[in-house]
């Protein structure tokens, strides 16, 4: 079989969350057919990093894009019924570059990752396609319009408006969608389209994030993230200035670390506050969260599967995480994880497992296991198989 994947964001190295799901998608694919990836590249330097992906597929097109002409297709889009993320996502280099490569490869399948790359190949209908819209991106713009002050809501409503248009038309197009958690698929659902849909979910290296053999600190809280992106940077404000004063009025010694690339200026003024810590981006970040004695996820805007929740699970680390952060993550409240609902849940949660060495490794020992059993990249790419399966016989059975 000879497979096209176009994917929003290039997806090598796999380092962070728009990036792991194509790559492993493609890992997989390659094994048994021919794979060429089709995608952007915003610099040399991604460029350079990018060339890895060769050793997973048979090909690559790799188009840069530059930073003005995305930020004047966007503006432009405001006065259309065309979302602006999408115009931040197009390359009409690259639209050249796949229509040539479709006109002349003789491909079995198409495979986009992400609504925004999904117009590349809407032009192909007469080739079986997927789309695998990994999280429903109008959802999160919904979320960001009830979270952020006028004028930004509106504008992040209007996206949410147009985006989801544009995904309604897209699923009814293509042969099947896809995306990441049942709670994704009821959203998908209820565009009410006939296509076919289905889910599968993100894994996690389960041998790359694997549980410390030194001992942790009794006294450490930690929270992973870009924090170029809101919703990080709202979680780690709320538990820095809410929830860490209600949890060291009980243990004084506790310390909240986060640790992430791109913190701005007010991210990094919280390492002012007592017993809280920015590290800013760091080489690795598997010795801080094994270091660590709990992990948290206190995000109030979550969509799909929040990789730092499924990492921390995979290295025995217990998680603390937010409703919504939880549900995008194969796992039982008060079993493999602790959800909380409010600063005093999180501030109680935290502390019982700082407190409670059995506790907290009856959670650790738990959460590895649920990972190991339900969160396997390999257990997922069997769905992928029969999702591929399901479009290919879907589409003869038409013809």
């Amino acid at each position: 079989m000879k497979i096209l994947f176009v994917c929003h964001r290039f997806p090598f190295p796999p380092s962070r969350g728009g990036k792991i799901r194509p790559f492993n998608i493609i890992r997989h694919l390659g094994q048994s057919a021919s794979v060429t990836v089709a995608s952007l590249v915003r610099s040399e330097d991604e460029l350079e990093q990018g060339r890895g992906i060769a050793e997973h597929c048979a090909r690559y097109i790799a188009e840069p894009v530059g930073s003005i002409g995305t930020k004047m297709r966007m503006v432009l889009q405001l006065a259309t019924s065309q979302p602006s993320s999408l115009g931040y996502f197009y390359s009409p280099a690259l639209k050249r570059r796949i229509d040539r490569e479709l006109e002349t490869g003789s491909y079995d399948l198409i495979f986009v990752h992400c609504s925004s790359a999904a117009q590349y190949v809407e032009s192909w209908p007469e080739i079986p396609r997927i789309l695998d819209f990994g999280d429903m991106d109008s959802e999160k713009w919904m979320l960001y319009a009830q979270n952020r002050y006028f004028p930004l809501s509106l504008g992040y409503w209007l996206e949410a408006v147009k985006l989801r248009r544009v995904e309604k038309r897209l699923a009814a197009a293509f042969d099947l969608s896809s995306c990441t958690t049942r709670a994704e698929l009821e959203t998908l659902q209820s565009l009410g389209v006939a296509a076919e849909t289905g889910w599968f979910p993100n894994g996690v290296d389960s041998e790359y994030f694997s549980p410390a053999t030194e001992t942790y600190d009794p006294d450490l809280i930690c929270f992973t993230g870009r924090f170029d992106y809101f919703p990080n940077q709202r979680g780690a404000v709320y538990f820095s200035r809410e929830v860490l004063p209600l949890i060291r009025q009980r243990r004084p010694d506790a310390r909240f670390t986060i640790v992430g690339a791109e913190p701005p200026a007010f991210i990094r003024e919280l390492a002012e506050l007592p017993g809280v810590e920015v590290t800013g981006t760091v080489p690795d970040i598997r010795s801080y969260v094994r270091n660590a004695a709990v992990s948290v996820a206190p995000l109030d805007i979550a969509r799909g599967t929040q990789n730092k929740i499924l990492e921390a699970m995979a290295m025995g680390v217990p998680v603390v995480a937010s409703e919504q952060a939880s549900k995008g993550v194969d796992a039982v409240a008060g079993e493999h994880i602790l959800v909380a609902g409010n600063t005093r849940e999180y501030a109680d949660a935290v502390v019982q497992l700082l407190e409670d060495r059995a506790l907290r490794t009856g959670f650790a020992d738990r959460a590895r296991a649920r990972v190991l059993s339900n969160h396997s990249w390999a257990e997922s790419m069997k769905r992928v198989d029969v999702l591929v399966e399901r479009c290919m016989a879907g589409r003869a059975s038409r013809r």
